[in-house]
């Protein structure tokens, strides 16, 4: 059985279709697989949402002892590079957790 990796990703367009997101959730998927994991729960984060999928998405790594978790990119993260870091050591620090990023190189 493959490992479970959860994804993450952020919609800044309120009038995002619900098919370019299933695209993006297929693409992480796929990128997964390809690395041996079986991708879990998509943790998305939206302008319409009161709760922060972020701190949903750490607190389900730190309840289900998941390791691993993918990004369309680090923009998805936030759009200062400074910021993406700092949310990437976060996740790293509070969980233990492994950044896999599509658009560039994982780590």
């Amino acid at each position: 059985m493959q490992p479970a990796i959860y994804g993450y990703m952020r919609i800044v367009c309120g009038n995002a279709l619900d098919e370019e997101v299933q695209h993006v959730k297929q693409e992480l998927a796929q990128h997964a697989a390809r690395e041996g994991f079986s991708l879990g729960e998509v943790f998305t984060e939206g302008m319409t949402r009161s709760e922060s999928a972020f701190y949903t998405m750490l607190d389900a790594l730190k309840r289900h002892g998941v390791k691993d978790v993918i990004v369309p990119s680090l923009w998805h993260f936030a759009r200062l590079p400074g910021l993406q870091e700092a949310m990437r050591k976060h996740i790293e620090h509070e969980t233990g957790a492994r950044i896999w990023v599509v658009q560039g190189q994982q780590r």
